[in-house]
């Protein structure tokens, strides 16, 4: 086995391995840290691998080494190999046909329509690229000009693919090669390939005056599905998926269960986006109108005139953005009605694990990195609050603490005592005064 070790006189890095049936020993200049043996050892675990499949030149690893001339820039089958005939490229199946296998494999975890996505993605654009080649065949390159073929690809609108969906095949690609060469013990030429830099997704919620002119103003069969949508964050294919059997007017409570796309019906996105979700006083108005006027025969909340689930497209293009045009306001996606109703439960005070739970998200961590930005701007100006209570503790000149109920009345300003005067007054008039025994 290869190994790395350091040399007693100077403290230096150098490999140590075997190859036909000789010790060798290449010196580097690298000081003996942590950092530089996890760099040195992974050529090391390269060379043992070369060497084991009898393709080693020792030229392609210490071209300046005095054996790399003694040896010949061919290469030969090593004592120390196992079974060379083992790593005969003819026995090395293509990138088509193990990417078959491992599609196979990891169907049964996918859902249906990731399922589809990947089945086209395979077809259309990895085999005709890489799909012929040997997985010992496929190199760096070849992978980092792949990536730049895809980006000159069309996408939606005649434009080039977006770094995201690049990154997003790039992934899937990576994913397909590190399983491939863990398998057959090849170094992945995918490995540390960076992604593309993404733009951030711009966020762009509605004021609650703008979602109530979308409301007011969008037709009538559609108000109930933005009402809906707008408050309780359903994601698209979640508003088109629901079912009367999930709505609990009794309850007061949405049940999410499926999603609906084009693609057909299938599972939430996580386990976590299957959740209850309760219905304000408005969402609850919108469900009982939309079943005064629904589809007697129909078993989809929110459908066609056919008795169809909506379908997301067409509602985008002629309900969606011809509102927005007619109202003057900026143009975006309808899924920003999602991240409008993050904000106004967010900016209403809303506990954010509570928030979170109903937008169906596992963790505040997307609340906090998403939307944070936008509360301040809903509420108060940032920081009056924690300037009201370090106040109220010590004073505007930053006197110590006052103690007691005389001290914390003391620290208000005299407007500040009207107005609690004034609760007190109401709170007194408004108590029930028992009867006297």
């Amino acid at each position: 086995m290869a190994s790395v070790r350091a040399r007693k006189d100077t403290g230096l890095l150098l490999i140590d391995f075997r190859y036909r049936g000789e010790r060798c020993r290449e010196q580097t200049l690298l000081a003996d840290t942590p950092g530089n043996r996890e760099r040195l050892q992974k050529l090391a675990d390269r060379i043992q691998r070369a060497i084991g499949q009898g393709v080693f030149v020792y030229a392609d690893f210490f071209p300046a080494s005095p054996r790399a001339k003694a040896q010949g820039s061919k290469s030969t089958p090593s004592p120390d190999a196992a079974s060379p005939a083992s790593a005969s490229t003819k026995e090395l199946p293509t990138f088509r046909d193990f990417a078959e296998i491992w599609f196979a494999e990891s169907r049964v975890r996918w859902r249906k329509r990731h399922c589809q996505s990947m089945r086209d993605t395979l077809d259309r654009i990895f085999f005709p690229v890489l799909g012929d080649k040997a997985l010992n065949e496929i190199s760096r390159a070849d992978v980092l000009q792949f990536r730049a073929a895809i980006a000159q690809r069309c996408g939606r609108g005649g434009q080039s693919l977006s770094a995201k969906r690049i990154n997003k095949l790039m992934a899937q690609l990576k994913a397909i090669l590190v399983e491939a060469c863990d398998r057959y013990d090849l170094d992945s030429p995918a490995r540390g390939i960076k992604p593309l830099k993404q733009k951030r997704v711009e966020i762009l919620p509605f004021t609650l005056d703008e979602a109530d002119r979308l409301i007011s103003t969008v037709r009538k069969d559609y108000r109930p599905y933005l009402i809906v949508r707008l408050f309780t964050g359903l994601r698209t294919g979640e508003a088109n998926g629901l079912k009367w059997c999930d709505i609990d007017f009794d309850g007061n409570l949405i049940s999410v269960e499926r999603t609906v796309s084009r693609g057909g019906d299938g599972d939430t996105k996580t386990e976590e986006s299957k959740r209850i979700i309760p219905m304000v006083p408005q969402v609850r108005a919108a469900f009982e109108q939309q079943k005064a006027n629904a589809k007697p025969d129909s078993e989809w909340v929110f459908h066609s005139p056919h008795g169809n689930p909506v379908d997301a497209v067409n509602f985008t293009n002629r309900v969606w953005y011809p509102l927005l045009r007619n109202l003057g306001l900026r143009s975006r996606p309808p899924y920003q009605m999602r991240h409008t109703a993050a904000t106004l439960m967010l900016a209403s005070g809303e506990n954010p694990e509570w928030v979170a739970k109903v937008l169906g998200h596992s963790t505040t961590e997307m609340l906090f990195r998403v939307y944070s930005r936008f509360i301040p701007n809903l509420t108060r100006d940032d920081g009056r609050a924690f300037v009201g209570l370090l106040t109220a503790r010590r004073g505007a000149d930053g006197t110590p603490p006052v103690t007691g109920t005389s001290g914390v009345i003391a620290a208000l300003s005299t407007a500040e005592k009207r107005a609690l005067l004034a609760a007190l007054a109401s709170e007194l008039t408004q108590a029930e005064v028992p009867h006297a025994i």
